[in-house]
């Protein structure tokens, strides 16, 4: 009966891949040959051709079939404000502070508060958790007075790393360091701001029965751009950076259409501005109720083999959650393996467009095949479409659709991430 029951599930992986059109190295070369053409000029975040890319990846997704994520774009737009500090002034009963210990987290010129202001006030406790509660304060979407207790006057200043870029809102956050609740306080600060434009391109398949629950495949398009020449080369292609993730977005898109037997929706997020603090994935995340998300397959540079051949990709966090030996599971019976992440102590599952929504709970993953000890192309402008293995990443696409099929059927949720254990 075993032996009947792989037969059929090879048959069946086999037919979900047989039409001609569908993850095939022709499509892979054809996209990576847009994505990467010296033309793109290294897609680097708000550049002319970074848009052209999102336009790009637009245009597949409604070839594809998909529905916009949100209105009658696939383009998820939104601002980064990096405030530059003119001046500041700021009391607490009728004492004037030194301006090193109040810091102002805001995307407006000119703010005044004081305790009449209507502000939330918070207090960071000596012996709390200082990165978890700030982080929580920051993420609350509400204007926000923090006293801070002065045994964190060397934690203190790492603050102002908050202010480098923000999201364009109109909510603000003021921390103040000190270790009494005054009566009366007020602050004024001046800033100028600089604004830069984004663009995510997100699309998806509605599902039949759990129109709710979203399992999300992911990949950044952006890349460094134009840098020092090497070898007379400036153009950071950026093919298998992740052209190569995107690539298999949009074919995954393809694919799971063509299927159209998804009973969860199907989310499919192409994101930009990884290379320059992943602000297009934490955008992104900021969209969803993190309950709803069931899982997330973000992929990274699987344009070459893996350290274990081909037929191969490692997983990074594997064991913090089930999710990786479901999708193995679901590999029963074809030759893909996935591996555990072989580079713990580079930290690779805090560094990609997964990070975000796993710190919320969610069952994020990066897979990926890159040799972190020696992957020649890594940032570099030899990274091109001339040095991938396209047939390789042909099947590697293959294995993340079949992997995730009892996934997106509602059979296999995965486990949560324990937000408690991680760093």
């Amino acid at each position: 009966m075993k032996k009947i029951f792989l037969l059929l599930f090879i048959a069946a992986s086999c037919k979900s891949f047989s039409q001609k059109e569908t993850i095939s190295v022709k499509e892979i070369e054809r996209i990576e040959n847009f994505l990467a053409s010296d033309e793109m000029r290294g897609r680097r975040t708000g550049s002319p051709e970074i848009d052209k890319a999102a336009d790009f990846i637009a245009a597949e997704f409604q070839k594809a079939g998909l529905q916009p994520f949100a209105g009658n774009s696939f383009l998820q737009e939104f601002s980064m404000v990096r405030p530059r500090f003119k001046s500041l002034k700021a009391e607490m009963d009728d004492v004037e502070l030194d301006p090193k210990n109040v810091i102002v987290i805001t995307t407006q010129e000119d703010l005044k508060v004081n305790e009449k202001s209507g502000y939330a006030i918070e207090y960071i406790n000596a012996g709390q958790n200082f990165q978890s509660i700030v982080q929580s304060l920051i993420r609350n979407n509400k204007n926000t007075v923090v006293f801070v207790d002065t045994s964190f006057i060397k934690n203190f200043p790492r603050l102002t790393g908050l202010k480098r870029q923000l999201f364009k809102s109109n909510t603000s956050t003021v921390f103040i360091l000190g270790s009494y609740k005054p009566k009366e306080f007020t602050v004024k600060a001046e800033h100028t701001m600089e604004e830069t434009k984004f663009k995510n391109v997100v699309g998806i398949l509605p599902g039949k029965s759990k129109k709710n629950e979203y399992v999300i495949f992911s990949g950044h398009y952006d890349h460094i751009g134009v840098g020092k020449p090497v070898d007379g080369d400036s153009i950071y292609n950026g093919a298998n950076d992740d052209a190569a993730g995107t690539t298999a977005v949009i074919l995954l898109a393809d694919h799971f259409k063509k299927l159209g037997n998804n009973e969860r929706t199907l989310v499919f997020a192409a994101f930009t501005g990884e290379e320059v603090g992943g602000f297009g994935s934490q955008y992104f995340s900021q969209q969803f109720n993190a309950k709803d998300v069931v899982a997330m397959f973000n992929i990274e540079m699987i344009g070459t083999e893996s350290k274990w051949g081909k037929n191969t990709a490692f997983i990074t966090g594997y064991d913090i959650t089930d999710m990786s030996k479901i999708m193995q599971k679901n590999l029963e019976g074809t030759a893909f393996t996935f591996h555990p992440d072989p580079y713990p102590e580079q930290q690779l599952f805090y560094r990609s467009d997964n990070a975000t929504l796993a710190r919320l709970g969610v069952p994020a993953h990066t897979i990926s095949t890159a040799k972190m000890e020696n992957e020649p192309h890594y940032h570099k402008p030899s990274d091109e479409v001339k040095t991938l293995d396209l047939t390789n990443m042909a099947e590697i696409i293959k294995a993340i659709a079949l992997s995730s099929r009892s996934i997106d059927s509602g059979k296999d949720t995965p486990t949560r991430v324990k937000t408690e254990t991680l760093r």
